[in-house]
């Protein structure tokens, strides 16, 4: 086994997903979202655990993530979050994957394939755009789209959804906007029933409001990073207290690696690509067999980033390689070769920071800094 490799903690993973459940309301549904390959955690591994934890649904982004838990033996509702070229349309009926729709043109491609394999009623949801701006029927027009689901004969109108552009934010200029697209929602959801049309399951609620608007949750809610142990943005752990609303989250994801060669470096010596890093005294630099290529990425020693051995944090140094990195771990360290490296992670595994202190420090968030690990990281389950 290569030594860097991704630590899953499905203890953590299925802790969450009990913590999630404990905010909702009797009768609330659950969509635990695992597209992007689980955010870097592995789907199906993480599919199944959220099933046996008590996910009523699933997430995914693709045709193809969908099509992978069909055959891993998801029975589940699958909910198809993204838009699919027409060629996958035929797979997606094919492997019972909810699509969301929002126009004619895609309504009537989901209803062709739905004749053809004979699966009527074929549910679809109706994607409502409340001001997110990227898919979804604007809430004037939602009545007249749900007749044209409906007015397909094969196709019956399974829910109704929209998603939020800031409900992460605690400034009173998002929230006002949050509430602004909630109602925009309920709207929506009123001319479809005025219509003589059920709306099926409503959701809004995405790890954001799950947590923190429980008035919000309506029949279902879709977490998204919460189940992977992060906090969205500014609905932070002391925030939730703050509001009487508790939630531990535990991060399920631990990045590691090990020294690989350790080498001795004189005052003035240059490491890496472009020489941006010159050693101000005599000092040992460890090298690490992780780089960019494992989504370890260039930008992150810019911030600053550091790597904890034997307890201790140790400042990367030089550009990130494409396989390799430094780390300045000074002299008499007592750093030997081999000696394990960890990124970032659960304390217990010797982390001492989390996928969101490597996101603050170079400017992003924790979805990207667990989503973009390479295939080439071994995913490695434990309970």
């Amino acid at each position: 086994m290569r030594a860097t490799k991704a630590i899953i903690h499905l203890q953590n993973f299925r802790h969450n997903i009990s913590t999630i459940q404990a905010a909702l309301a009797s009768g609330t549904k659950m969509c635990v979202a695992v597209k992007a390959d689980a955010y870097g955690h592995g789907a199906i591994r993480c599919a199944h655990a959220a099933v046996e934890a008590g996910a009523d649904m699933l997430a995914v982004a693709t045709p193809e993530e969908g099509i992978a838990l069909r055959k891993s033996g998801i029975t589940q509702p699958i909910l198809m979050l993204s838009l699919c070229a027409p060629e996958e349309v035929e797979a997606v009926v094919h492997n019972s994957i909810t699509p969301l729709v929002f126009d004619e043109e895609y309504i009537a491609l989901f209803a062709e394939a739905a004749k053809k394999a004979c699966a009527a009623p074929y549910p679809v949801h109706l994607a409502v755009d409340t001001g997110m701006g990227r898919i979804g029927v604007l809430p004037e027009d939602a009545a007249h789209m749900a007749r044209a689901v409906m007015g397909t004969g094969v196709l019956v109108l399974g829910g109704m959804g929209t998603h939020c552009a800031v409900s992460d934010s605690l400034s009173a200029e998002n929230r006002a906007y949050t509430e602004q697209q909630f109602s925009r929602f309920l709207q929506a959801v009123s001319a479809v029933q005025d219509a003589g049309i059920a709306p099926g399951i409503r959701h809004f609620a995405n790890s954001a409001v799950t947590l923190a608007r429980p008035d919000m949750h309506l029949d279902m809610v879709r977490p998204g990073i919460i189940a992977y142990g992060y906090y969205p943005d500014e609905i932070t752990a002391s925030y939730l207290e703050s509001i009487s609303r508790p939630a531990e989250l535990r991060p399920v994801m631990t990045l590691e690696t090990q020294v690989c060669a350790i080498r001795p470096f004189r005052k003035g010596q240059s490491i890496g690509y472009g020489r941006t890093w010159t050693a101000a005294e005599d000092t040992d630099i460890a090298v690490l067999p992780i780089g960019y290529g494992d989504g370890f990425l260039r930008r992150f020693a810019q911030g600053g980033i550091q790597v904890a051995i034997r307890g201790k944090a140790y400042p990367v140094r030089g550009r990130i390689c494409m396989d390799q990195c430094m780390v300045d771990i000074g002299k008499n360290s007592g750093i030997q070769r081999w000696d394990r490296a960890v990124i970032f992670g659960v304390p217990e595994d010797g982390a001492l920071q989390s996928a969101d202190d490597v996101a603050r420090l170079s400017g992003t968030i924790s979805y990207e800094i667990t989503s973009c690990l390479s295939p080439r990281v071994e995913r490695v389950f434990v309970d």
